[in-house]
């Protein structure tokens, strides 16, 4: 079995597939969380609501606590970082920061559903966690099960 982390970085790295997280994550989406479905979807496991809820209680307060405050200040920075060489050097070693805690919470998810047996059922975790089927879910959903 694949870890989540290489598992992210290998789907991350498909056409159209970075973009169509960006949308989600303006729309409001965890981007952790939809790696983790596509992850657990892939692994072919049950998509059911404890185990939902399992992972939105651990993701929830490690991205409003720690990735969504880090990818603020390099967001509010941007602008300055293009006139300023050493806040550039700042921002860059937020964006470091934010990435290295995106990875603490997929090891955690990955910690946490690792065991989840495949089995017959729903298995689409992408649209329960993108809360709706929009085109820009279905580049990602495209992504993990080619046809």
């Amino acid at each position: 079995m694949q870890d989540l982390w290489n598992f992210a970085l290998e789907l991350y790295a498909r056409a159209g597939v970075e973009q169509a997280c960006l949308e989600l994550q303006e729309a409001g989406n965890d981007v952790c969380l939809l790696l983790t479905g596509a992850w657990l979807q892939r692994r072919g496991v049950r998509c059911l609501d404890e185990r939902l809820q399992a992972l939105q209680a651990l993701a929830g307060p490690w991205q409003r606590e720690v990735v969504t405050p880090l990818r603020q200040v390099r967001q509010d920075w941007r602008a300055n970082a293009g006139q300023d060489a050493e806040l550039a050097a700042l921002r860059e070693q937020v964006k470091k920061l934010e990435l290295q805690a995106e990875r603490i919470l997929l090891d955690r998810l990955q910690a946490l559903a690792e065991n989840w047996p495949d089995e017959a059922g729903d298995n689409d975790w992408l649209v329960r966690l993108a809360e709706g089927n929009s085109a820009t879910l279905q580049v990602l959903r495209g992504a993990v099960d080619p046809p």
